[in-house]
């Protein structure tokens, strides 16, 4: 297929080479910063950057894969004028189908990896389920084989289920990141090294993986440690939103008790 993206961020960056990998040819990159799309483009076999929508659109024989923040896919698809039958999918985990459905004559769907992405840090995209959806049944299963071609787990979800997904992606990867930063930055105040807690995260992602992780959960919240808790929330009277979130994630951990 020849392929087009609007968009050349962490998503962009590793969904084009593994494209281009795997047979297809990345014709166009369009990105608002030009020295995006011009890395992207330097990267990949005869790619060109380009600099706007009209001329993106007219490379794009096949597919054009929208891989920009979510706030931005809107005023894209008002934007861009395809050439008729074109397939313009998003890359968004929380963004509708629909939200493509102003781009006139295009069949519209949904190309969604489940993955947390960093330029700097390779992925094996074999192994990252690849969510797809939609308008009709053709449309669908173009996008099947399109995803198959990189991944070995396609599914096709709906919007809601995605939306569902999408959601539970935050509290597992970002919000653990958020929560790993929190206590990297407690053991530099301390002077203290950070890979000293890394064989116990290791450990509790791998349980987590392994059992229900409600019925795996440990420490002073699930206990009642009332005097160590007590203890922790003094300790952090320096950081009130920290505080605050140690409060609310241990009453969470009660309230979740198993």
């Amino acid at each position: 297929m020849k392929i087009a993206f609007i968009g050349a961020g962490n998503v962009a960056w590793h969904l084009a080479q593994a494209l281009a990998a795997a047979g297809h040819q990345v014709v166009a990159v369009c990105s608002r910063q030009a020295e995006s799309s011009q890395a992207l483009a330097q990267v990949l076999p005869e790619t060109k950057s380009v600099a706007s929508l009209t001329e993106l659109a007219s490379m794009a024989q096949d597919v054009i894969l929208v891989a920009v923040p979510d706030a931005a896919i809107a005023a894209v698809a008002g934007q861009l004028q395809v050439q008729p039958g074109t397939l313009v999918a998003h890359t968004s985990g929380s963004q509708p189908l629909a939200i493509l459905e102003s781009i006139s004559g295009a069949r519209t769907g949904v190309f969604y990896p489940l993955q947390t992405f960093s330029k700097a840090k390779a992925i094996d995209l074999k192994e990252v389920p690849l969510l797809v959806e939609g308008q009709d049944e053709q449309t669908v299963q173009a996008l099947v084989q399109l995803a198959q071609s990189i991944s070995n787990q396609v599914q096709q979800v709906t919007s809601q289920t995605r939306k569902q997904l999408h959601l539970a992606a935050v509290f597992a990867c970002n919000f653990t990141n958020h929560l790993l930063g929190i206590s990297r930055e407690l053991l530099q105040e301390a002077s203290l090294p950070w890979p000293l807690l890394q064989p116990l995260i290791h450990e509790t992602i791998a349980k987590a993986l392994q059992h229900p992780p409600f019925e795996v959960q440990t420490g002073p919240a699930i206990r009642h440690d009332d005097n160590v808790l007590a203890e922790h929330l003094r300790m952090l009277d320096a950081h009130p939103g920290y505080q605050e979130l140690y409060r609310q994630l241990t009453q969470s951990i009660q309230a979740t008790k198993r």
